[in-house]
């Protein structure tokens, strides 16, 4: 019995924290969102499921959900693979690993706004340096002819950058065909350099004696002893490297975009701030916070299933 208290006491106070900061807020979130309440209001009023209604029925919400997918279905696979990539190529060298590895993790140091700041000039469509190299490429004829696609017979008349050429450079921020696009490449520069160093730590765990014997079964190319070692044993950093924190993204569009233009990056966070607390309405915002839950407990559910499964663990 004194053992079993002991492992009691221990257990208590991180149940306790956790109760405190996760469970008791999403309870009450949970009551807000079928209320109208409006924070500083003395009462508020039971609406039941209008405020999920509303959801449904809004196309700035409907854009909401598309903006918050597209973003996840880029930023997720890109820098998964960039980092992957990234991290097999700086394992294979000799000398001068270290220095790319820390050129590579510094967005992951630095600050999210101070990055989406310099972002933002960067990508001016009169100063930035990125319409600057465009407009350079033009009075360049391999250059604009690689990218308006004419050596394949398109007409650059048709095509974007030949317009483009045409002193009607893009504005990747203020142009809804643009901004969720840039918002994604921000995204993925920022991601990618984490996830190299979590499958560098992978690559360093894997027992070289692995790579001799899937040699001795066969495996002559560096193609199959990374297909029959290399991505099997790298399953548990797989695993943590997809995640859903894509879907947290606040800074870039508070800094870049504030949801814009036309909802185009209206992402579901920053929904759940202009909405609960720039506009102050405690209810939508706490319905947006719910779905957003059940949203990420069901893509958590869904990669328990499918990628978990298939996992080893040595």
């Amino acid at each position: 019995m004194s053992k079993f208290r002991s492992h009691f006491w221990f257990v208590v106070p991180a149940v306790l924290l956790m109760i405190v900061i996760l469970i008791v807020p999403i309870f009450v979130a949970g009551i807000f969102s079928f209320t109208d309440y409006n924070l500083g209001s003395p009462d508020f009023r039971w609406i039941g499921w209008k405020n999920y209604e509303a959801l449904t029925k809004y196309s700035s919400y409907k854009k909401m959900f598309s903006a918050s997918l597209t973003y996840v279905v880029i930023v997720v696979p890109f820098s998964v693979l960039l980092g992957l990539g990234a991290a097999l190529l700086i394992s294979s060298l000799r000398f001068g690993g270290e220095i790319y590895k820390t050129v590579f993790f510094l967005p992951v140091m630095a600050t999210l706004l101070a990055m989406a700041i310099a972002w933002e000039f960067t990508l001016d469509p009169i100063v930035g340096l990125v319409n600057k190299l465009l407009s350079e490429g033009c009075n360049t004829n391999w250059f604009y002819q690689l990218i308006t696609g004419s050596w394949l017979g398109f007409n650059p008349a048709e095509n974007w950058y030949g317009n483009a050429c045409a002193d009607r450079m893009p504005n990747w921020l203020g142009n809804k065909k643009y901004a969720l696009g840039a918002i994604s490449f921000i995204g993925v520069w920022q991601a990618f350099g984490f996830n190299m160093v979590l499958y560098l730590a992978g690559l360093t765990s894997i027992p070289r004696d692995l790579y001799k014997a899937a040699e001795m079964d066969g495996a002559k190319s560096s193609w199959e002893r990374f297909k029959l070692v290399t991505w099997p044993m790298l399953g548990p950093t797989h695993v943590f490297v997809i995640t859903i924190t894509s879907f947290q993204v606040f800074d870039t569009v508070e800094a870049l975009t504030r949801g814009g233009p036309s909802k185009s990056t209206y992402m579901m966070v920053y929904a759940m701030f202009e909405k609960g607390v720039k506009q102050n309405l405690v209810g939508i915002g706490s319905s947006l916070t719910i779905i957003f839950l059940v949203f990420v407990l069901v893509l958590t559910l869904t990669q328990v299933y499918f990628v978990n499964r298939r996992v080893h663990y040595s």
